[in-house]
């Protein structure tokens, strides 16, 4: 029975106020005070109904929630005969508990439209060749699935055969199509827009990056941050002791109406209520745009960070290392470059890969006896010349001439940050290229924009010579920068900004940082949705894309401004309330419950402002 009751709550409300309109119509248009008690009584008891039994649930608990505080106070008004109020205050209290789930479930729509996005099947390769369409959940690593236009893919996988272009903002909050071919990686939940593909399945189920991503999302909103921590204690506290001041005042005064009415007016709903929507908002927020902010702590810490370190490759860099400068000293320029590229071709190492494809498609000889010099580079015979590729030290070593102008090219490219590699074709210096990683595109104004947002310092680490760091910082304007650093090195100089009292965020590729983004406050890990960087950082950027981190700044800021907001909007509306018993005689228990349940709407509508957030500069 109880749950029945429960279960028709919105049905109760609706006949509640059908009742309290006949009892009106009754009393003040026909005179006719009998319907008028009838449907006012009739209103009363249903409508206390599901709060008392609600009420009840509470005390076996041993909680004294506002449901008991409005049961006590809606008895009490019966009691007395104080009908209409007590017909008015149920029919409120239970039509303002439908606004508020009606609205609550509308902060949520972001975490909703997230989890729809699930796939539900695939089609999957059988053991005949043919595919048949199966629920997501038969499908098992290492199976062949295929994709077509305007499906959803249903796993991690890699492409195997076929093209086309993918939707992955339910991964990255992109909305571009982002193109796909042979040995590309694909993402579950997102869509194939044009295009037939066929995947292996790399991770299924929970594993992928999308399952993942819902599970954090709904245990961040399930997470309590240290404020609602607080207000929860507090509440536990505060409704009894509404309780108790209403007996107190009935004691002194004998006025039940005026007990009755405190008992109403000190409900904390708002205050309950008001740091829970703000950031469920707030990570919905994040969710839609690529940022996975994990948990409400989180959100907290974050919006008080004066202090972001950086790895640089990876992070403030592409991690691409690409060809900057080159001169060319020999005459037969073609011929030169074909050589270099047949050498480098040879070569694993990440400079090689970038000088093939700064030359691009060009002649290959046959190269032979190949001599790997460690930490030099490679000396080897190519159509009839001794080819040797790589740094200084090499071309000392192989007693190669460098004269002045070659010098001052080597200066100018390491002052610009550029690792060398060096080109002699018998002895004779023939090409000097200078490679460095690119700084992202924008980069520079994101951090104005986290400078702006307050943070004091930014500080860039780096493996890399100090030179190099030294100019990546010098160009994008940071305060502080540290070349010549290892893992256990980062780590222990984020250790140390904590002992001097900074809040530290740092900002890493998810992987080798992994000591430094655990340590810091806050770890924010650039990582497109890599494991690492999901399970050991707070924030996960998502695509990688460093625009977001003053957006998760900025959405940090607003979500806790949002919930002081709501706090105090909550505490002054309760204040307010009880002085207006005590200093006014218009205030009963019917305008306090209007008063009371619209400050739970205020509270739940601010918060979803948060849902609408972007940073404005």
């Amino acid at each position: 029975m109880q749950k029945f009751i429960l279960g028709k709550r919105n049905h109760i409300a609706l006949i509640g106020g059908i009742l309290i309109v006949i009892g009106f119509v009754s009393k003040l248009g026909f005179k006719n005070e009998f319907i008028a008690i009838g449907s006012f009584a009739v209103a009363s008891a249903l409508g206390v109904a599901p709060i008392a039994i609600q009420a009840y649930q509470a005390l076996r608990v041993k909680v004294v929630s506002i449901d008991v505080l409005v049961t006590i106070a809606v008895i009490s008004a019966f009691l007395i005969n104080n009908l209409e109020e007590s017909a008015i205050v149920t029919f409120l209290f239970l039509f303002g508990a439908f606004l508020e789930q009606r609205t609550l479930n509308k902060t949520r729509s972001a975490i909703k439209e997230l989890t729809e996005m699930a796939p539900e099947s695939a089609f999957k390769q059988m053991a005949d060749g043919e595919f048949e369409e199966v629920a997501v959940d038969e499908v098992d690593v290492g199976d062949i699935l295929l994709v077509k236009t305007g499906g959803k893919i249903p796993v991690d996988g890699t492409v195997l055969i076929g093209e086309g272009y993918v939707n992955e903002a339910s991964i990255t909050g992109e909305a571009f199509p982002v193109g796909k071919n042979l040995n590309s990686g694909v993402y579950a939940g997102t869509i194939l827009e044009n295009g037939t593909i066929r995947i292996v399945a790399d991770r299924v189920g929970e594993d992928t990056t999308f399952g993942k991503i819902i599970e954090l999302v709904e245990e961040a909103q399930d997470s309590k941050s240290e404020a609602e921590r607080f207000i929860n204690r507090f509440s536990k506290y505060y409704t009894p002791a509404v309780l108790v001041l209403a007996m107190v005042v009935w004691l002194f005064s004998r006025n039940v109406e005026l007990a009755i009415t405190i008992l109403v007016l000190g409900c904390p709903g708002a205050l309950v209520i008001g740091v829970p929507v703000s950031n469920v908002a707030g990570i919905g927020n994040g969710a839609r745009h690529g940022v996975l902010l994990k948990g409400s702590e989180v959100i907290h810490d974050f919006s008080k960070v004066d202090t972001m370190v950086f790895d640089k490759t990876g992070t403030l860099t592409v991690g691409n290392p690409k060809v900057a400068d080159n001169e060319i000293y020999g005459a037969n320029v073609e011929e030169i470059l074909s050589y270099l590229a047949s050498v480098e071709h040879e070569s694993d190492h990440p400079l090689a890969k970038a000088v093939t494809d700064f030359i691009g498609n060009t002649f290959r000889y046959r190269v032979e006896n190949t001599d790997v010099v460690k930490g030099g580079g490679i000396v080897a015979d190519v159509d009839g010349h001794r080819i040797a590729v790589g740094n200084v030290a090499l071309m000392e070593q192989e007693n190669v001439h460098i004269n002045e102008q070659v010098r001052a090219d080597i200066n100018r490219f390491v002052d610009h940050g550029s690792s060398l590699v060096l080109t002699a074709v018998d002895g004779e210096i023939g090409v000097l290229m200078g490679i460095r990683d690119q700084i992202r595109p924008g980069v520079k104004e994101d951090l104005a924009r986290l400078k702006r947002l307050g943070v004091k310092n930014l500080v860039v680490l780096s493996g890399d010579n100090q030179g190099t760091v030294d100019l990546v910082a010098r160009e994008l304007g940071l305060t502080e920068a540290r070349g010549h650093m290892l893992p256990e090195h980062k780590s222990a100089y984020v250790s140390d900004l904590i002992d001097k009292g900074q809040i530290v965020a740092f900002i890493g590729d998810g992987v080798n940082d992994s000591p430094s983004l655990a340590l810091a406050q806050i770890g924010i890990a650039m990582g497109s949705g890599t494991d690492v960087a999901i399970e050991t950082s707070d924030i996960v950027l998502m695509n990688s894309n460093f625009s977001r981190l003053p957006h998760a700044l900025g959405l940090t800021k607003a979500t806790s401004n949002n919930m002081r907001q709501n706090i105090l909007i909550a505490v002054g509306v309760v204040l307010f309330l009880l002085a207006s018993v005590f200093f006014s005689g218009w205030m009963n228990m019917s305008i306090g419950m209007l008063v009371h349940e619209g400050s739970i709407l205020v509270v739940i509508l601010n918060g979803m402002r948060l849902l609408r957030y972007k940073l404005r500069y």
